[in-house]
C-alpha cells in the first residue's frame, strides 16, 4: 500500500469513530446498525473530501503570494 491519504480521506479511521459513538450511544439507549454507520462513514468521507476542496479553492483565492515554482 503505497498511496497516501489524509487520515479524514479513510472510511476505516470514519468507521473505527463511529463505531466508538456508536457504542456510546448505545450506553444512552440508541441503536445504531453496523449498515448505517457504514453509511454514516461514507456520508463523511464525502463531506470532508468536498469540505478539503473547497478550503483550497478559498485559500488560494484569498492568498496574497503568488505560487513560485524553483
Amino acid at each position: 500500500m503505497e498511496d497516501i491519504k489524509q487520515w479524514y480521506h479513510s472510511k476505516t479511521v470514519w468507521g473505527a469513530l463511529l463505531a466508538i459513538v456508536a457504542s456510546l450511544l448505545k450506553m444512552r439507549g440508541f441503536e445504531v446498525s453496523a449498515a448505517d454507520q457504514s453509511a454514516i462513514a461514507d456520508a463523511l468521507v464525502s463531506i470532508v473530501g468536498a469540505a478539503g476542496g473547497l478550503l483550497a479553492i478559498y485559500g488560494r483565492v484569498t492568498a496574497s503570494a503568488v505560487i513560485k515554482a524553483h
